[in-house]
């Protein structure tokens, strides 16, 4: 059984696998004032609830876009599993043809979604990983090849700084309200987080195919993907653990 973690600025999303497949996940909040101890505890207790010994692992792996904890992580999953843990950064082998001007630019999690996507739906594929502070998409050509993306501000971000720079607009919960003609100041900035969140992917998409030249399979991922994407015009297959899937292909031929 594998151990595959990705942490980001929010969230460290952490799984199980066997045989590629996530069999248990769990999710622990991103705290760069952690010890390794701390979350090494954090981490065996939330194994233990789900009833999984840490001496069933034979391998790990850790996709970071959050620096301040990938040393620490590393070691709390060291100490738990008694495996070597396997960083994804530049030199690691992944077996995805990167085409954009300087790889070492490119997220360890973006690397997992795509070579999480490839594996299950081929290409060409749109993935876009939606986030409180970011949404990316990341675009893997016919070939397979992942040809670049886009990066937009996170709804939550976005919501979060209207009420930061318009005093009478109040913090709202991200939530898609009833109707997109919202009837009070509340339902209108839901209605712009959620709905224009949809709709910035859906014209991004269609703009995307339009350079490719094709349609492409279209997947989702991320910690608000499933309040976002069900409001998209376009059809999304919600993969919620696209990247340790990703990650779990990559240990091996790394």
């Amino acid at each position: 059984m594998l151990l595959a973690l990705n942490a980001g600025s929010v969230e460290i999303r952490i799984g199980c696998l066997e045989r590629g497949y996530v069999i248990s996940a769990l999710s622990l909040e991103t705290r760069a004032t952690r010890t390794a101890d701390e979350y090494a505890v954090l981490i065996e207790r939330s194994l233990s609830l789900r009833g999984i010994d840490p001496a069933r692992f034979d391998g790990a792996v850790l996709a970071s876009v959050a620096p301040p904890v990938t040393a620490v992580l590393r070691e709390a999953v060291e100490e738990v599993t008694g495996c070597r843990v396997l960083i994804v950064g530049a030199g690691v082998k992944t077996g995805l043809n990167i085409g954009i001007d300087d790889p070492s630019q490119l997220g360890a999690d973006l690397v997992a979604e795509a070579v999480g996507a490839l594996d299950s739906h081929g290409a060409p594929a749109i993935v876009v990983d939606v986030g409180a502070a970011t949404t990316t998409m990341t675009v893997l050509g016919q070939d397979g090849r992942l040809l670049g993306g886009c990066i937009m501000p996170g709804a939550v971000l976005s919501a979060d700084a209207l009420s930061d720079t318009a005093a009478l607009l109040p913090r709202v919960p991200f939530e898609a309200p009833r109707r997109c003609i919202g009837k009070n100041t509340a339902d209108c900035m839901r209605s712009g987080a959620v709905f224009g969140a949809a709709a910035a992917i859906d014209g991004m998409t269609a703009r995307i195919e339009r350079e490719l030249g094709c349609t492409a399979a279209l997947i989702a991922t991320g910690g608000l993907a499933a309040k976002v994407i069900p409001h998209c015009e376009r059809e999304f297959e919600l993969a919620e653990d696209a990247a340790l899937r990703g990650l779990a292909l990559i240990l091996p031929a790394a």
